[in-house]
């Protein structure tokens, strides 16, 4: 018999009663488990030291820490399809689990964790941690692009493992207004924890709507030079910890402080999103009567290493991997990326439109994909470089001799 020790909803504790659903192994979870209660008792020290759950008791011996947990479950019935078909299937299995404990559990740890008080919380911390939790989805969503699964065409336990991950996330921090940068990651949680071996375990589950606000640790007000009653402190503490989370001022953009522009950017994506026919009528000649040259300026850009885009998908995974990073300068930018040719090599050209003359320092620094192109400022006295612009807006076809296998707008 195994006893998992483990309270109803805990998110570690459900890697293994998952993969038991799915090897028909049986599993007991400890009735009326009270953290903080039977986790420091005598009897619960002796199979875990540290008082930590879950801990899976088996005939042979206590387990404990959830993935060795799921590991050992997912074989209680012999081998199967759960850890992979072939010994390259099996690594990336295990690969898959270091991945989603160590990129995605990690960073999210780090950002809830602070909030709800039992870690020190702090902006640079917290930034970084979210920073490190979008480049380690950043590469799920890209291998997701083109995988149903984690490994091979069924469930493993790699992707119960990262799954019941995700779960935590997307029930603690991970809003839909953070998520939708990774739609691939999307229909892959929303597809597997909606499977049945996934909800008898887990039930209905609910995307968190927002971020939870910072509890900080009770201190006790400092009493004023002339206190009114003992009780006041206690009353004010409240007070106190709200004006500590009080967020301070943001440091403006500096492109905020430019001089006004006659061109507004809404207004322009505004004209772009709903011109439906007319195109060069209406669109481009209404961008060329709003566009500002001294307020604004014009790039093209050309990826520098073309002749590593030999596979389609991966050509476009790389370009919206590109515009996702981009978002920080969406108030600021508009811009279109045309994937050009009708097979390998792909050619990736861009044209952006940024606030200001130069490309925004902050973009320059923040945006790492910057470096992989070459960027040549437009010069609108050239009529042909006009032209290169007015076509690339409307997503002329062909372009420059070629097909387009894609362009993407990013507004």
């Amino acid at each position: 018999l195994q006893i998992l020790h483990s309270y109803k909803g805990n998110k570690n504790g459900d890697k293994a009663l998952i993969a038991a659903e799915f090897t028909g192994a049986k599993i007991d979870v400890t009735p009326d488990f009270e953290m903080g209660v039977t986790n420091k008792t005598p009897e619960f020290l002796k199979i875990n030291p540290l008082g930590k759950i879950p801990v899976l008791e088996t005939p042979e011996g206590p387990i404990f820490e959830s993935n060795a947990i799921a590991r050992y479950v997912s074989r209680l019935n012999g081998e199967n399809s759960l850890n992979g078909s072939s010994l390259i299937e099996y690594a990336h299995v295990e690969q898959w689990i270091d991945f989603s404990s160590l990129e995605i559990y990690g960073n999210i740890f780090n950002w809830f964790v602070p909030r709800m008080g039992y870690m020190p919380c702090s902006v640079p911390s917290e930034e970084a941690a979210i920073s490190a939790l979008k480049r380690g989805l950043d590469a799920l969503n890209t291998h997701l692009a083109s995988n149903t699964y984690l490994v091979g065409h069924s469930v493993t336990l790699a992707d119960i493992i990262t799954i019941c991950t995700l779960n935590w996330g997307f029930s603690t921090v991970m809003t839909k207004s953070f998520t939708s940068a990774f739609p691939h990651v999307e229909r892959y949680f929303w597809t597997l924890i909606n499977q049945p071996n996934f909800r008898k375990v887990v039930g209905d589950v609910k995307q968190t709507e927002s971020v939870p606000p910072i509890k900080k640790a009770g201190q006790p007000a400092k009493p004023k030079e002339q206190p009114k009653k003992k009780e006041a402190p206690a009353a004010e503490a409240p007070k106190v910890v709200e004006e500590e989370e009080a967020p301070k001022p943001k440091a403006k953009n500096p492109l905020d402080l430019l001089p006004p522009s006659p061109m507004v950017l809404d207004e322009w994506k505004r004209l772009y999103s709903n011109t439906k026919s007319n195109f060069r009528e209406v669109a481009i000649k209404g961008f060329w009567d709003m566009y500002d040259p001294e307020g604004y300026s014009l790039w093209f850009c050309d990826y520098k290493y073309n002749d590593e885009n030999m596979v389609s998908f991966v050509t476009l995974n790389k370009v919206g991997g590109f515009l996702q990073r981009m978002d920080l300068a969406r108030k600021y930018a508009f811009g279109k990326m045309l994937i050009c040719g009708s097979e390998g090599p792909f050619k990736v050209k861009g044209l952006w439109l940024f606030r200001g003359p130069e490309i925004p320092k902050f973009v320059m620094e923040e945006v790492y994909d910057m470096e992989l192109y070459e960027w040549t400022k437009v010069d609108i006295s050239d009529e042909a470089q006009k032209e290169r612009v007015s076509q690339m807006i409307e997503d002329a076809e062909p372009f420059e001799g070629e097909a387009l296998l894609d362009a993407k707008c990013f507004k």
